[in-house]
């Protein structure tokens, strides 16, 4: 008997068959074109990895009606372009032949489109009125024959369905929303009004492409503060109920917004897990013909097996937890629920997108990746590898070496694997992270890989044993910035106050606002403690928009936050500070060192001294954060007897 009977029971919409409940929600990977408009293999490749992992459906993201128009930024596939959408129909055939349905997302982005076409003749994005131009009816309709064109298109090259993006700001958000829908015709004023561009391109695509043809539609039940609230969201998806097949019940909004919405239609860390299910909830409360999806923050099938149970939603869409586990449903399904590498919701998706147009998971080294790995074919050679440290990185290294079947000793100086993350393991926030952590050392176990603790591996240690390949891990050491006082018996460094906040007093000022220094800030916030950050640069640092999330929840939190503040002097009292209108000091019962660390790479280098075939990753080669101790660790070690 299946463990979760509920979210692995198939359905039907018309004729299309859904094998289970797990929805791929949608997601753009931005770096596909070879030619500037065909997709590459490495677009197919990473749609095709979550059909192979049991997804129900796999939906390809930022897909345009007309780039002219509806485009935001440049980025998205053309719907227009028939070359492009050939290759589409490519992946259209390999998702099918999973046994997934394979889904468009259309899109249309509005007033934030390079066209800037929206209901009304401005919209106020952050605390900047911008001007738009306002719709004419012919544009109207002529974007709702757009929406129906472009579903007819997809269904021509083999999509099973397409999933209408009405929420998260772009077009028809915008005419759900009152703070910009200013309109006085039948598209504005009452809820039915403002919806009524949504049901028109729900109908026009049913008669183009045929009743049977499922439509899935994202809506944000909630803009949260600065727009409108979960009532008013409700009463739009009621005037879907019917018209859409499916209601995808997200929240939050892109831009405009003095809070920083932009990013609430992720949630982060801070949040709890299946954190949009009450939206969905509330809206099954009153849609009848409708069924109700709900997304954001699912990684856990017990919870979405209840969630189904209990009838607060009929589907779950996930993104970000497909990016770090593709095999999530199969696993589910085999029951083996234990095994599933749970998303962190740290934004490093994201994060790898702005730089790279690409889509990179902080714990999949593969993900994003899925095609550059089908190229090591090569059977490797077995070796007898020995990895030095047993952190993030160690531990990836060992368990890839020992699945392309070489022999591994794993040495870790300290008593326990996981290295520095480990100072962490009380954070609420940072249970899934400390989840992973387990999962690792049960696959190490699993895998039969010989540990040693408490063993420091030397030079000597290294030209006795003889492996034929090492790979250090050895990480780094707090870095110890020149403030006089740094020594002082209120001053702590980062990894201590983390592994034992009582060792803070109530006033803690925190030297550093990079991403240990800020989530510190929050950590110990909820313990009660006053806060204030110090830091030389003029925001919260490290990853963009992990940054900006840790930003606003401390400034939530009421944190106090001083930028452009260098450290100056640590007494009994508090701490000096130099700002650009002057000196500064503030009390403290604490000081705490967050201004980065050194690598111990001095020391890996004496250990490559002794070792024919020598790798370095993680902290000790320059790394900073745990994808650079992930990512290097799996590439090193995939190529370890076949070309290293």
């Amino acid at each position: 008997m299946l463990k979760f009977p509920n979210l692995f029971s198939p359905f039907k919409i018309g004729d299309t068959v859904f094998r289970n409940r797990i929805f791929n929600s949608p997601t753009g990977y931005m770096d596909f074109y070879w030619d500037g408009t065909t997709p590459s293999e490495d677009f197919i490749a990473y749609y095709e990895k979550k059909a192979m992992g049991g997804a129900a459906t796999v939906c390809i993201g930022e897909c345009h009606l007309n780039p002219a128009l509806t485009r935001t930024g440049g980025l998205g596939v053309d719907i227009t372009n028939d070359a492009a959408m050939r290759f589409m129909g490519r992946l259209a055939d390999r998702v099918s032949r999973l046994g997934a349905v394979p889904s468009l997302e259309l899109q249309h982005g509005g007033m934030v489109a390079d066209a800037h076409l929206g209901p009304s003749s401005e919209y106020l994005d952050g605390n900047k009125i911008m001007p738009c131009n306002a719709m004419t009816e012919e544009q109207i309709y002529e974007t709702i024959q757009m929406f129906a064109d472009a579903a007819a298109k997809a269904k021509h090259y083999g999509f099973g369905m397409v999933t209408v993006h009405g929420g998260h700001g772009w077009l028809l958000q915008q005419f759900f929303s009152p703070a910009v829908n200013k309109r006085t015709d039948k598209w504005g004023g009452s809820a039915e009004n403002r919806a009524r561009l949504a049901v028109a391109v729900c109908d026009a695509i049913h008669e183009k492409c045929g009743s049977g043809f499922p439509i899935e539609v994202r809506i944000s039940v909630t803009e949260f503060e600065d727009g409108y609230d979960v009532a008013e969201g409700v009463e739009y998806a009621k005037q879907l109920d019917g018209h859409a097949d499916i209601i995808h019940c997200s929240a939050g909004l892109h831009g405009r917004t003095k809070r920083g919405n932009s990013l609430r239609w992720a949630p982060s860390m801070y949040e709890p897990d299946a954190a949009f299910l009450k939206y969905a909830a509330e809206v099954k409360k009153h849609v009848k013909k409708s069924l109700v999806s709900s997304v954001g923050a699912h990684s856990d099938p017990k919870l979405m097996e209840e969630a189904i149970a209990y009838g607060k939603t009929d589907i779950i869409n996930i993104a970000r937890g497909l990016n770090c586990d593709p095999d999530l449903p199969n696993k589910a399904r085999a029951g083996k629920d234990g095994e599933i590498r749970k998303c962190i919701r740290c934004y490093g998706c994201s994060d790898a997108l702005f730089p790279t147009f690409r889509i990179y998971c902080v714990l999949d080294p593969e993900s994003g990746r899925e095609n550059e790995f089908t190229r090591f074919s090569l059977p490797p050679e077995k070796q007898r590898v020995l990895v030095v440290g047993g952190g993030m990185g160690g531990m990836e290294a060992a368990i890839t070496c020992a699945k392309n079947g070489h022999s591994v000793l794993l040495c870790e100086k300290g008593p326990r694997l996981g290295g520095a993350i480990l100072c962490e393991e009380t954070v609420p926030f940072k249970r899934h992270l400390m989840e992973y952590v387990e999962l690792q050392k049960n696959t190490i176990n699993k895998l039969n890989i010989e540990v040693r603790l408490n063993c420091e591996v030397t030079p000597e240690f290294i030209e006795k044993l003889a492996p034929d390949a090492v790979i250090a891990s050895i990480g780094s050491v707090p870095a110890v910035p020149p403030i006089e006082g740094v020594d002082g018996a209120n001053v702590l460094f980062v990894e201590e106050a983390f592994k034992n906040p009582a060792l803070t007093g109530r006033r803690v000022i925190i030297i550093g606002a990079g991403p240990s220094g800020a989530e510190l800030g929050v950590y110990l916030n909820m313990l009660g403690k006053q806060i204030d950050i110090v830091e030389m640069s003029p925001t919260v640092t490290g990853p963009r928009v992990q940054g900006m999330v840790t930003r606003i929840e401390l400034e939530d939190r009421g944190v106090n936050l001083h930028y452009n503040t260098g450290a100056e002097r640590i007494t009994d009292e508090g701490l000096h500070c130099a700002t650009p209108d002057g000196p500064l000091f503030l009390p403290a019962d604490t000081v705490v060192i967050a201004t980065g660390v050194k690598p111990l790479w001095d020391e890996a280098v004496a250990l490559g001294s002794v070792s024919p075939v020598f790798h370095m990753v993680g902290d000790c080669a320059g790394g900073k954060l745990i994808k650079h101790a992930t990512e290097s660790a799996h590439t090193i070690a995939t190529l370890i007897g076949r070309y290293l």
